[in-house]
């Protein structure tokens, strides 16, 4: 069994920061990528941001710029600094991991966290 644990989001004035983490633990060989996905009222999740094992990532457009992902492939996690945020950036946010589960095989699990939280006010 694999848990993704989020932490960090809440409320912040337009302009200003947020981070989240997110922690994956359990039956983990070796984690792909993790990443950030958010949906907000009546829309569609969409993606934030991603960081692969090799360190690549991938920002939505909308973000680039203003929100950074780091991954620590020893631990497991994945941050999500938000800076200058906006109204906009509301929503409720993912943590997302593609993991293998053993070295015997390569199929990829994907697992979701529980969802934090962010509103941005103006």
């Amino acid at each position: 069994q694999v848990q993704l644990v989020q932490s960090g989001g809440g409320s912040v004035q337009a302009g200003g920061s947020l981070r989240l983490s997110c922690a994956a633990s359990g039956s983990i060989f070796r984690v792909n990528a993790m990443g950030w996905y958010r949906q907000a009222p009546g829309k569609q999740r969409e993606l934030v941001a991603t960081v692969t094992s090799g360190g690549s990532t991938t920002y939505a457009g909308s973000v680039e710029g203003r929100f950074t992902i780091s991954g620590d492939n020893a631990k497991n996690t994945v941050l999500l600094q938000m800076d200058s945020l906006k109204p906009e950036d509301s929503a409720v946010y993912f943590c997302n991991a593609r993991l293998r589960r053993s070295a015997s095989s390569a199929w990829e699990y994907e697992y979701w966290g529980q969802g934090t939280q962010v509103t941005v006010f103006s």
